[in-house]
């Protein structure tokens, strides 16, 4: 009975199969395909009954009959093929990658025909393509284990990342929100001697009190309501590797005294436990807060702040390099438009001296977001001003830029950074610019403006016209 309820239903069975299946006699011809079949080629049902599987371009089959082979379908020579790679080509004519699995179908009299199944690799292949290009930006120049700088703050950054790395010193990134100090512990973990180890991430404001305490240092079964087994903590997971504490400034006193024992101990106990366990980790953490204030209002240990904060690291904001943007914008254009897959190239210098003159509160959080939203509205392939955020877009126009840029700086400061520029770009007019994130134009007011004549050698001390 339950063989004819199958026999029964067999063909909805088939119809509803994700990969496209497809039968065929001893001469290749197409006896039956389901519905996925024809989603893949773009054929009907009706187009390919009856038509020879040549119809669709394999090349495997194409390779078999090049050499002559009588039968020059493989699968009738060998009874079977297993995930095979080959392209077949679409009604269209566009090709399309497969895995192909096969078998021959055989009775009392022997070989009568044969299945195949295909399945479309086009979105896994997209999808590594994608990630081999993702990958292929970070290894950029500009690029530091992921973090996009060029301006010295940054450069300073990173010679102080890698000095750091090798070290089982606890360090402390300090910086804004969306600075990058996940990313820079990640260039930590990663240059250390810990590398092959896990990194493991704890986001300390995200957990109320008893929860970070769990999940920190583990539990045992019973040791609180809802705790039906006993669990491993992060730090017992980050064993051999580094642990990442963002927004340590958040964690209660309570819990303080725990994590400075795990310092000056080596050694946890899992709540409602009493018996030590040693774990061997280095920890790296990060806060946007200033944690020597904290200190002073007792709403942080003095004796953890010196712990924790044996390597500090000061990730500067982006309007204190502000010579970043536009690297950061041409990697975060090319990333959209690899996801996206729209046109967008680049960005006109309007657009990108109002992008540079903004102060970025949320700094490259903030810088993706409006790249992402530029995006939305921008029809051709250069970003214009009006497709910025419009409290970017509300900036001065290029003429005015300057003033902008520097609002509230000292006058010193912005020579000193023209200077650099000059210097680094060994008086290329053009590739300074570029370095500070402005126009020739603008850079060329900068230059009347501060009396610095760009010749052959830059005179550091230059004399007044």
């Amino acid at each position: 009975m339950a063989g004819e309820t199958f026999t029964t239903y067999w063909k909805t069975i088939i119809e509803t199969m994700p990969d496209a299946l497809m039968v065929v006699d001893t001469q290749g011809l197409i006896v039956m395909v389901n519905g996925a079949m024809e989603r893949l080629t773009g054929y009907g049902k009706k187009e390919l009954t009856g038509s020879s599987c040549e119809i669709l371009g394999c090349d495997i089959c194409r390779g078999e009959k090049s050499r002559g082979e009588g039968k020059h379908c493989a699968l009738f020579r060998k009874e079977n093929i297993r995930r095979a790679k080959c392209a077949i080509r679409r009604k269209d004519g566009t090709p399309v990658p497969i895995i192909k699995n096969a078998s021959v179908l055989k009775d009392g009299r022997g070989v009568i025909g044969g299945v195949e199944t295909l399945t479309d690799l086009s979105e896994t292949l997209d999808r590594e393509k994608l990630i081999s290009t993702l990958r292929r930006e970070l290894s950029g120049k500009d690029r530091f284990h992921g973090i996009v700088g060029i301006s010295p703050a940054m450069l300073r950054v990173f010679d102080l990342i890698e000095s750091a790395a090798p070290s089982d010193a606890p360090a402390i990134i300090y910086g804004e929100s969306g600075t990058g100090k996940e990313l820079a512990a990640e260039a930590i973990h990663k240059l250390g001697k810990r590398s092959r180890g896990p990194f493991v991430k704890v986001n300390c404001a995200a957990l109320n009190e008893s929860l970070l305490e769990s999940e920190l240092f583990g539990h045992v079964k019973g040791a609180f309501t809802g705790a039906g087994h006993t669990r491993i903590g992060r730090f017992e997971a980050a064993d051999r590797g580094d642990i990442f504490l963002d927004e340590i400034a958040d964690i209660p006193l309570s819990v303080q005294v725990k994590l400075l024992r795990v310092l000056q101990e080596r050694e946890i106990e899992k709540v409602g436990d009493n018996r030590p366990a040693p774990i061997d980790v280095r920890i790296i953490s990060a806060t946007n807060r200033d944690l020597p204030r904290l200190v002073e209002r007792g709403l942080f240990r003095q004796d953890l702040y010196y712990r924790i904060g044996v390597i500090p690291i000061h990730l500067p904001p982006l309007r204190r390099r502000r010579e970043d943007i536009p690297a950061l914008i041409g990697v975060f254009i090319r990333r959209v438009r690899l996801r996206t897959g729209k046109p967008v190239f680049g960005m006109n210098d309007e657009a990108l001296e109002r992008m540079s003159a903004y102060d970025w509160p949320g700094n490259v959080r903030e810088l993706i977001n409006a790249i992402e939203y530029a995006f939305v509205l921008c029809k051709g392939e250069e970003i214009l001003p009006e497709h910025l955020p419009a409290r970017v877009a509300a900036g001065p126009a290029p003429l005015a830029g300057m003033s902008r840029v520097r609002r509230g700086r000292d006058p010193g400061e912005e020579r000193r950074e023209l200077m650099e520029a000059l210097r680094s770009s060994k008086g290329n007019k053009s590739q300074a610019a570029r370095i500070l994130g402005i126009s020739r134009v603008s850079l060329y007011k900068r230059l009347q403006k501060h009396n610095v004549r760009v010749e052959k050698k830059i005179d550091p001390n230059p004399i007044n016209p």
